[in-house]
């Protein structure tokens, strides 16, 4: 062939190789991102075969240089996010091997986390006895658990243990707004949780804490000694990512503020340290004229940046938003050592592409769209030009940052700070330009002085105080900060249509219209029975107890959750944030069945947070401003008839036997709610008129143990859905497999939150029905879909098992 005609028949290729998108420029990296993010909605992942097939096809499309590659991407995302998945899924425990006892070896990871009579950290296994080779070379999260506190020993980052365990595949509650534990231990890698069996007392410490956790927690010792504890926490967060100290107030205040962001270790320090590093690389190049030779001076001020930045990600543990700042520095300065120009949005592409390619299931993380959308919307709207000054791009990032993150901030936390856009102008510039520095000079100056450490940190410690106390009169502002329902995924796309249309250049038109998008995601409409009927949510608290009824108007809340002393609140981490997401602003009602922690733990965080009209408890046990709930009680709310059935006048308080007994008609379903009685109380109410005493929901007393839910007692209910409150693999075994076979008996279609998750019921002019069932019906693929009580072995039912 001729040179000519090798020429035409290449000019085609040619054409083709220059329409192409670059290989790793921003439409490759949003292919890429739409193929991982796709995944997450699946209900179930293929073979990890299927998945790796996927993926092949998908970096050979890529690889092409022709319009096929943006194909590619997103077809290798979509591989890439099934194989992690399936491959960390595998990983997990499996249920059979739930509650064995074993020993293991290895290495505590990250920092220990103490709350009271409790230690939780992070496990690499090296070694395990038993059936647990499996695990070796996997992650666990550990508890361990002491009576009295004061015996719980002292566990370095980074030291080596042996410790008998006994393990769990993690499982989470899912509930409304609530937090996917399940989701995170998936992208944490997490393959079980469990606890320190027996009291830790064959725990053996093999070596002490070493490595890059251990010298952080050391210089956190540092910062301790050098500061009383109340201004020491914050310098640690500052300085080291180190976040413990804080007390759920600080973080209360930090959100109603909306500075979350900048106290732990945040992008933006990494950029800052990474100009620090620039400045330090000029200034050797100043001071050494003769470096020049060997090396020319931007190319070492780009490797004193870089550098620095990987210094101060370390110090961060490898925080997501550090390692993202991280990628994006080394690939400009990359360029920079190159010689080679690159535009700010080629560096953000990289950095996208570079972390889905090492992880695709960090995109289940909030951290993930917060880092990478707010630069996205940050290189859109304010492009580098000279001559702007400082004041005015500052005030515009603002601006941007806050509209751009909106709609997100609602979608992962269902809360808005209403005061943090104008706390931000103060905050970022006190923090970032004060703070931190002076932190940063602290642990620069350890290895030279003490004194100079201690007095940089001091600074640092009376700069952020000054603050805090402004930030504390913010919070305090009831309107601080707002608690928002739920969003749908529709409503969350049309929001960020609406700030994409906000934030397009001046001279678009229509901007005003553009907030109205954002009107479904701010203010929804609340999903309430019509009147006459009723809602019943019963959510999933564990071995607790929190049923929340819903009229048109009003809600009452049937007890709490549970909470313990220095344990877990989930009447503040579960109940609360439930009851926001499903539109709840006031309470009118708040009945405790009775005192015991699982039920009325959480009253004091629902109390704090939702200010219910009226309080009942029963007799004896009644408090404050509660009354005491008698037999008799009757109200009604929006057509929907409410009455209390036991105990009656002079009954003493015994405790489960003393519960308030509700019972809820609403346009002729009904539902009976009857707390923890026993077969004693379930005997005096059988013996109740038929129209007294029928229901078409039962909640299963006691959570399903066999010291209720009598013969009589469902023989007199009549129930045709049965609920029962109960926690995955409790210790009590409940609920018990007799117990079942009795609701079984009457054809009883039974639900329990440890299979299903958050059960929603209506009760209306069709009876009562199942509306939604959680964990069934919400599928994930990372979440457990078992339906079955636990335990349950009947077969008239119908139920799935």
């Amino acid at each position: 062939m001729s040179g000519a005609a090798r020429a035409t028949a290449r000019a085609p290729r040619d054409a083709a190789a220059r329409a192409a998108p670059a290989p790793f420029g921003l439409a490759v990296a949003v292919a890429l991102l739409a193929g991982v993010l796709a995944v997450q909605r699946f209900p179930a992942l293929p073979p990890f075969a299927a998945a790796v097939v996927l993926a092949l096809a998908g970096l050979a499309a890529w690889l092409r240089p022709d319009r096929g590659r943006i194909a590619g991407a997103a077809l290798l995302g979509i591989g890439l996010a099934c194989a992690h998945g399936r491959a960390a899924l595998d990983r997990q425990l499996p249920a059979a091997a739930s509650g064995i006892d074993r020993i293991v070896e290895g290495r505590v990871l990250g920092l220990p986390q103490r709350s009271g009579a409790v230690l939780h950290f992070d496990f690499r296994v090296d070694a395990a006895s038993g059936d647990g080779a499996g695990l070796v070379g996997r992650r666990l999260r550990l508890g361990w658990f002491a009576h009295p506190p004061a015996t719980l020993p002292t566990v370095e980052a980074g030291s080596t243990w042996r410790l008998p365990v006994r393990l769990r595949p993690p499982r989470g509650r899912v509930n409304p707004g609530g937090p996917d534990f399940e989701r995170r231990a998936l992208e944490q890698r997490l393959v079980a949780t469990g606890s320190i069996t027996g009291d830790g007392e064959t725990a053996v410490r093999l070596r002490p804490g070493r490595g890059l956790d251990r010298l952080r927690e050391r210089l956190g010792e540092r910062i301790a000694l050098a500061l009383p504890p109340e201004r020491a926490r914050f310098v640690t967060a500052l300085a080291l990512g180190d976040t413990r100290a804080l007390s759920d107030v600080d973080w209360h205040v930090l959100r109603a503020t909306g500075l979350t962001h900048l106290i732990a270790i945040s992008g933006f320090h990494v950029g800052l340290v990474a100009g620090f590093g620039a400045l330090l690389g000029r200034g050797l190049w100043w001071l050494w004229p003769a470096l020049g030779r060997r090396w020319p001076r931007p190319q070492g001020a780009a490797a004193a940046a870089l550098l620095l930045a990987f210094a101060y990600t370390a110090l961060a543990g490898f925080a997501l938003p550090t390692v993202r700042t991280l990628l994006m520095i080394a690939a400009a300065l990359a360029a920079r050592l190159a010689r080679r120009p690159q535009r700010a949005q080629d560096a953000f592409a990289f950095a996208l592409i570079a972390v889905l390619l090492a992880d695709p299931l960090s995109v289940l993380a909030p951290g993930f769209w917060l880092s990478f959308l707010g630069v996205a919307w940050l290189i859109w709207c304010l492009p580098s030009t000279p001559g702007q000054g400082l004041v005015g791009p500052f005030l515009k990032a603002q601006g941007v940052a806050v509209l751009g993150l909106l709609p997100l901030t609602v979608w992962f936390f269902g809360q808005a700070s209403l005061a943090g856009p104008l706390v931000n102008l103060v905050g970022i510039p006190w923090i970032s330009l004060g703070v931190v520095p002076l932190c940063l000079l602290g642990l620069a100056a350890v290895p030279v002085s003490d004194v100079a450490a201690g007095t940089c940190w001091g600074m640092a410690a009376a700069l952020m105080q000054g603050l805090w106390l402004l930030l504390e009169r913010v919070a305090a502002w009831p309107a601080s900060m707002a608690s928002l329902p739920e969003p749908s995924l529709p409503a969350l796309a049309l929001a960020l249509a609406g700030t994409l249309w906000c934030l397009l250049p001046r001279g678009v038109p229509g901007k005003p219209l553009a907030a109205l998008l954002l009107l479904p995601l701010l203010w929804p409409r609340p999903d309430r029975p019509p009147p006459g009927e009723a809602d019943l949510w019963l959510l999933d608290t564990g071995q607790g107890l929190s049923v929340l009824v819903r009229t048109t108007d009003t809600d009452l809340l049937y007890d709490a959750g549970p909470a313990t002393p220095g344990g877990a609140d989930l009447g503040e981490t579960t109940v609360v944030p439930a009851l926001h997401a499903l539109s709840t602003t006031r309470l009118e009602r708040l009945v405790i069945s009775h005192g015991d922690s699982d039920h009325a733990g959480g009253a004091g965080a629902v109390r704090r947070a939702l200010r219910p009209g009226h309080e009942l408890a029963p007799p004896g046990w009644a408090r404050g401003t509660m009354r005491p709930c008698l037999a008799g009680q009757h109200w009604q709310h929006d057509g929907v008839r409410f009455e209390v059935l036991h105990p009656p006048a002079f009954f003493p308080y015994l405790r489960n036997e003393s519960s308030c007994v509700l019972r809820i008609t609403a346009a002729g379903a009904s539902a009976l709610l009857p707390g923890d009685i026993g077969r004693h109380v379930e005997a005096r109410l059988a013996r109740l008129p038929a129209e007294a005493i029928r229901a078409d929901v039962l909640l299963a007393p006691h959570h399903g143990s066999d010291s209720s839910s009598s013969l009589d007692f469902i023989a007199a209910v009549r129930p045709a859905i049965t609920l029962i409150a109960v926690g995955r693999d409790n210790r009590f075994g409940l609920p018990r497999a007799n117990v079942l076979a009795r609701y079984d008996r009457y054809r009883a279609e039974v639900h329990d939150t440890a299979g299903s998750g958050a059960v929603h019921i209506r009760l209306g002019r069709e009876g009562a029905r199942v509306v939604e069932r959680l964990r069934q019906d919400r599928r994930r693929y990372w979440r457990d879909a078992a339906s079955a009580p636990t335990g349950y072995a009947g077969a008239g039912s119908g139920i799935e098992r």
